[in-house]
């Protein structure tokens, strides 16, 4: 059979509500035309994130139910210790309340002004935290990426010859450490080959610096090597992803996408005095280390949705999913960053509304028009977020894991064939409120007259 079904039944369901395209303009306007401002209430199909939005597996609930909420010492704690070792091979899992929390816990320790930390590409909150510690984040994603149209199998690999020449010219000592994000989301939700991280492995281990995944989408990262790179085909995404971690001396880790849970996260680590470190801040600000910000319920959940997101039926699900929304609007003339990505589709903006520049945002204009059209909530992922070392200007549509049918992304995909239609009426945005950092999430805006 070709046809790819969803591999789960629907158990239990949610109302969404329907508005009116008066209504949904009258909500932008409201919300100072920045979709985080505006209620979930009135969004129909919500692509803003997959973090935090998947709906969980009768395995999941049924293991809530046994959480262990003790302060400390939960037995919900040790059973996602023992799931979490089994699949990085780590030795410290310190639990954290989302990925954001475990990045300001090891940014706090390991950065201060003048360092500088390398990544394939940072994300918003990863920029954020290393950069709030006087701390420079420098992006070096590979040459392949610079083309939205490229169809290369492993756009978000680190550019080892830069990551060598940073390291050779500025060493230990103002390098605490080498991050690499798989799959690689600033960069189009785009795979990094197992190749390239043993050669960044080798590189950063002869420069004496850590290695760090932020592997927050370890496990469709994981698929892509199965299915692109040679030598995998036989492997087990669980194997693959074993295999990962292996290169890296630690991690950060959301567990609001790859493991399938709705709040959560972990920092781990093999040193043991950085653990140490590690621990006392997180009794500070977060809980004691058996709980780390999280009731026992949810180390449960997460504990199981690290197994069952290796799950094959699933990740080939996942990914051609993701696959059939890109490729339909792609055919259709819509630019895409190719090629589709494992949890999102990414527009390319710039592409798409020629007639808008960079500083009047694109990306944020496209948001608001597919917003206004069809009630379908994304993000941008360009200046608005990023400004001045955003490289493209893109919408990302995240797909929320195991939450919409085939028959919503239809509507996704038709949706947005009509707003390519009408691009030329669609105007650019200027910023009139803004915080210092992370500025997407609560800036205001108002249409270029």
């Amino acid at each position: 059979m070709k046809t790819i079904i969803e591999p789960f039944r629907i158990k239990s369901v949610e109302p969404i509500r329907q508005t009116t395209e008066a209504e949904r303009a009258a909500i932008l306007k409201q919300a100072g035309y920045n979709v985080f401002l505006i209620e979930a209430a009135d969004i129909l199909i919500d692509l803003l994130t997959d973090s935090g939005t998947s709906a969980m597996s009768t395995g999941q609930w049924a293991a809530m139910m046994r959480g262990d909420e003790s302060y400390a010492g939960s037995e919900s704690y040790y059973r996602l210790e023992k799931t979490v070792r089994h699949l990085t091979g780590f030795r410290h899992v310190i639990p954290t309340h989302q990925g954001r929390a475990a990045e300001r816990i090891l940014f706090s320790i390991l950065c201060k002004p003048g360092l500088i930390v390398p990544n394939n590409s940072h994300f918003d909150t990863t920029r954020a935290n290393i950069e709030s510690t006087g701390a420079q984040a420098v992006d070096l994603p590979c040459a392949e990426s610079a083309d939205t149209q490229a169809k290369a199998p492993f756009k978000g690999n680190i550019d080892l010859e830069a990551l060598d020449a940073l390291l050779t010219r500025e060493g230990s000592a103002r390098v605490p450490l080498v991050m690499i994000t798989v799959t690689n989301n600033t960069g189009g939700g785009q795979p990094v080959s197992l190749a390239n991280l043993k050669q960044a492995h080798e590189i950063s281990r002869r420069h004496g610096v850590p290695l760090y995944l932020d592997a927050c989408r370890f496990a469709e990262n994981a698929w892509f090597i199965r299915e692109r790179e040679a030598g995998y085909a036989d492997w087990s995404p669980k194997q693959i992803a074993q295999k990962m971690f292996s290169l890296a001396d630690g991690c950060t880790f959301s567990a609001k996408k790859d493991a399938l849970a709705n709040i959560g996260g972990l920092l781990c680590a093999n040193d043991s005095r950085l653990a140490e470190q590690e621990t006392n801040l997180l009794i500070l600000t977060e809980g004691f280390p058996t709980y780390g910000g999280l009731a026992g319920r949810d180390l449960e959940a997460i504990a199981v949705g690290l197994e069952e997101v290796l799950d094959e039926d699933y990740l080939r699900y996942r990914i051609a999913s993701t696959a059939y929304l890109g490729r339909h609007i792609a055919d259709h003339g819509v630019p895409i960053l190719e090629p589709p990505g494992g949890h999102a589709i990414y527009i390319d903006a710039a592409r798409m509304l020629r007639h808008i520049p960079k500083h009047q945002f694109p990306g944020a204009a496209l948001a608001c028009a597919l917003y206004r059209h069809a009630g379908i909530r994304g993000v941008e992922i360009g200046s608005v977020m990023f400004g001045a070392e955003a490289r493209h200007e893109l919408l990302r549509l995240a797909i929320p894991r195991r939450v919409y049918t085939q028959s919503h992304i239809d509507y996704v995909v038709e949706a947005i064939l009509e707003v390519n239609e009408r691009r030329n009426e669609i105007r650019g945005l200027e910023i009139i409120e803004q915080p210092r950092f992370l500025r997407h999430f609560s800036c205001r805006f108002q249409p270029v007259a």
